[in-house]
């Protein structure tokens, strides 16, 4: 191959950010990024704003693959095979369409779980809103008068709202 028809390659070298683990401890260094990329024109702003990006599209990935099961429907026919996971890319679509237009009450968490506020609301998350507002449609009880009965009744032997409490942390 000719050397000006040789494709070209930027190799762009990511340093990492010191950071200490207590006032008192020396400085410490996470392992530097590297990327690759074909396009020699394209600006570093560009490449890494490309970079940023494509860890939402790892994370898409990851929820649909293991929270909304893409890639384990049980059909066995091509066509199938093909329109399902096409059609959980639709239904994640409309979840998160949904959840950017809907007013969502966060649940309450619990104390050791820290939620920035610049971090997107989780896959997880959304799907845990959507089962407690079946439930509690399922059951005909708010979950703010779930949370009153439960404070009114804490001290009841046979409490019913403990059996209901269950539901709402149960797990997939």
């Amino acid at each position: 191959m000719e050397e000006s028809r040789r494709p070209r390659h930027e190799l762009v070298i990511i340093r990492p950010i010191g950071y200490r683990l207590t006032k008192q401890s020396k400085l410490l260094y996470k392992e530097p990024a590297y990327l690759i990329c074909t396009s020699v024109k394209l600006p570093v702003e560009k490449l890494l704003q490309a970079y940023l990006w494509r860890w939402g599209i790892e994370v898409n990935f990851r929820d649909q693959k293991t929270l909304l099961g893409c890639g384990q429907a049980q059909v066995r026919k091509e066509i199938p095979c093909s329109k399902v996971p096409q059609f959980v890319t639709a239904v994640y679509s409309m979840l998160l369409l949904a959840s950017s237009q809907a007013k969502i009450i966060d649940l309450p968490r619990p104390k050791w779980y820290t939620k920035l506020k610049t971090q997107r609301t989780t896959t997880q998350d959304l799907l845990n809103q959507f089962k407690a507002i079946k439930w509690t449609d399922s059951i005909k009880i708010n979950f703010s008068d779930f949370v009153m009965m439960e404070n009114k009744q804490r001290s009841a032997k046979n409490n019913p709202i403990h059996s209901l409490s269950s539901l709402f942390y149960t797990r997939n």
